[in-house]
């Protein structure tokens, strides 16, 4: 990639933009990822800066609305993210979505996303996430309750549908746009696809133009010629990433603001968040989620497995110390670019 061509997107990626009544200084954003966009990642993250906004993990509606655990639920912050942090809810009830997000604006959270993405299946047979694109009248329900209940800003992530047709696609934007939605996340997958097939990033051109509101574009943006594609071909007003920001933290900062990192950054991150983790949640939860973790940070090194198997034998917080800091105890070889087939 050409530097002049780095420098265009760099422009672009610090243009404001508005989504409902609230300005964002950068058009990059962490996207919604479960069990791996927790408190503590997003604290990482957030020592780098570089980003727009950043989006918690999917957090159960019913949990939100009537209580219950935290950690169990990704109903966690810190008051400094406030500002910048949107939190992700999925449900199939309005009026509990609607009193969920009533909660998630007292806390004080810039905005409230609706998950209609997440194609798992212990969450769609609940009717829940991307099987509520099968029910776009109920889907359109949920948008509509929810911006009835709140005035912060209100993000729709949604996936193409259940078949791969454009037109479901458009449809679904256009309802939720009407519904009161004040911008759309659009990850241009089918439902059943865990990316077993390249996103196509056309549809989100097509999308865009089908409504008035921004559009953020989400799938395979692995770096920031991905990213400057992306934006070329599709039109869309910003771009979400969330696998490449799992193996490489300091990516808003590099594409936002030109931050180079250092030789050390990956040593820092991977001992980082392990301390970040402990902050955060108990041994038992902090250490899983440092497995789900090292799946994907593993994919910035030319022999990852071997980092990824000594993580995973590690089973207190203090073996899992020792062995991250074991494997950097040689300076590992750095892949330019992560290996995808790491990334699922």
């Amino acid at each position: 990639m050409h530097p002049s061509e780095a420098e265009d997107v760099r422009a672009l990626l610090n243009r404001p933009i508005r989504v409902g009544g609230c300005i964002i200084p950068k058009r990059l954003f962490l996207a919604p990822l479960s069990k791996l966009g927790n408190v503590a990642f997003r604290e990482l993250v957030s020592e780098f800066g570089g980003f727009g906004l950043l989006f918690s993990e999917m957090t159960g509606s019913r949990s939100v609305a009537f209580g219950g655990g935290p950690a169990a639920s990704g109903f966690m912050w810190r008051a400094a993210e406030l500002p910048h942090l949107v939190c992700q809810l999925y449900g199939d009830e309005p009026a509990v979505m609607a009193l969920a997000a009533e909660r998630v604006a007292a806390e004080g959270f810039m905005g409230v996303d609706i998950n209609f993405g997440c194609a798992v299946a212990a969450v769609c047979k609940h009717n829940c996430g991307a099987a509520l694109l099968r029910d776009p009248l109920r889907a359109e329900k949920i948008v509509s309750a929810v911006r009835k209940a709140v005035s912060v800003p209100l993000f729709v992530k949604f996936r193409t549908g259940w078949e791969d047709d454009v037109r479901t696609a458009v449809d679904l934007a256009r309802r939720f746009a009407d519904a009161g939605a004040d911008a759309l996340t659009y990850h241009p997958r089918v439902a059943p696809d865990r990316r077993t097939r390249p996103p196509k990033w056309a549809y989100i051109g097509m999308v865009k133009s089908s409504v008035d509101i921004p559009v953020i574009g989400n799938g395979n943006v692995f770096d920031i010629d991905d990213c400057r594609r992306m934006i070329s071909e599709t039109g869309c007003d910003g771009v979400a990433i969330g696998r490449i920001a799992v193996a490489r933290p300091w990516t808003f900062a590099q594409w936002t603001d030109g931050v180079l990192p250092d030789d050390d950054v990956y040593r820092r991150c991977a001992l980082g968040l392990i301390d970040l983790l402990g902050k955060h949640f108990d041994e038992s939860t902090a250490i899983r989620r440092y497995y789900k973790f090292s799946n994907y940070f593993a994919a910035n090194f030319k022999f990852g497995h071997t980092f990824y198997a000594m993580v995973h034998k590690a089973k207190s917080m203090d073996a899992l110390r020792e062995a991250v800091a074991g494997f950097f105890e040689t300076a590992p070889e750095i892949a330019s670019r992560p290996r995808i087939t790491m990334l699922r």
